[in-house]
């Protein structure tokens, strides 16, 4: 089964199909009594996010994050989380799917910030992710989360049971500098624990191997309506590829995810472009690895809606 979103316009329907995806992996994590942390995977193509506490939202950030403080929140108390993607002209996607977080009770009169967190160790995790661990800090009351830094910015958190996690979302062949640090659930926060520095791979995913190949497109007309008819070979890499965006006049115009056995050999699919004959289009796709980056694009072809392929 192949399940389609991020369209491109149905018949009939304007270009509403074009909106962004749903945010993948939304998670939410008390940070204290009173805040909780959101974080989420990245949605190509965007302008921001915006972060929703049940039905209100609550904030708004730029493309380049894929997190979130949500603040002012009451102690001992379950909240619902939803993140949505907005692109350049303003259009929203679907929510993504909820989650839930429970803030711990307030403690009164707590000023007593958690010991630093020890042995802080990493390694690269491929081109876009790191490996983090360290030993657990202590505190008079409880250690409610870990927050990790990416030199003096926040940009991740763990519940205060964990003592490793992923950062994912990182650039290839790029240095970066990580601290850890403990927060109570009074917020108090420990002193960072010692810097560790790491160097992400190069993104491999950058090369032409990882892009489809014998990509074709030709153009066809069914009841008053051209579409366009894709073909191409998946890139040979380490696992199946189950995801593919595809490019229609340097804009992303579809994202294509098979619900079932992926293509290995050959991939097709069709789709609309609209009821003008003599219509120019420039059209390409690219895959979502097994790793979850993007690859190359494949060969970019044009095709002239009602012309003889």
């Amino acid at each position: 089964m192949l399940a389609v979103c991020c369209g491109c316009a149905a018949p009939g329907g304007g270009d509403e199909g074009r909106a962004p995806g749903a945010p993948t992996g939304v998670t939410a994590e008390a940070g204290s009594a009173t805040s909780v942390h959101v974080m989420w995977n990245a949605v190509p193509e965007v302008s921001g996010y915006e972060v929703f506490r049940g039905a209100a939202k609550v904030g708004e950030v730029s493309a380049s994050a894929r997190m979130l403080d949500v603040t002012r929140l009451a102690p001992s108390t379950t909240y619902v989380f939803t993140v949505r993607a907005r692109d350049g002209e303003g259009r929203l996607g679907p929510r993504s799917r909820e989650v839930r977080a429970t803030t711990p009770a307030a403690l009164a009169a707590d000023r007593s910030a958690p010991t630093r967190p020890g042995g802080v160790v990493g390694r690269a995790a491929g081109s876009r992710a790191v490996q983090l661990s360290w030993s657990a800090s202590t505190d008079d009351r409880e250690v409610v989360s870990y927050d990790v830094y990416q030199g003096g910015t926040k940009i991740h958190s763990v519940g205060g049971g964990r003592t490793a996690t992923v950062v994912t979302g990182l650039r290839p062949g790029t240095r970066y500098t990580f601290t850890v640090r403990a927060r109570d659930a009074a917020g108090n926060l420990s002193p960072a624990g010692t810097p560790v520095r790491l160097a992400t791979a190069p993104g491999a995913g950058e090369g032409r191997d990882t892009a489809p190949t014998g990509f074709r497109a030709t153009t066809r007309q069914a009841g008053g309506a051209y579409y366009l008819d894709l073909v191409w070979v998946p890139p040979r890499v380490d696992g199946v590829v189950t995801e593919y965006q595809i490019q229609l006049d340097g804009q992303p115009a579809t994202s294509l995810v098979w619900g079932g056995t992926a293509p290995r050999e050959k991939a097709a699919y069709t789709f609309y472009v609209g009821r003008e004959a003599g219509v120019g289009h420039r059209v390409r796709l690219r895959a979502r690895l097994p790793d979850g980056t993007w690859g190359a694009y494949s060969a970019e072809r044009a095709v002239t809606t009602g012309a003889r392929s």
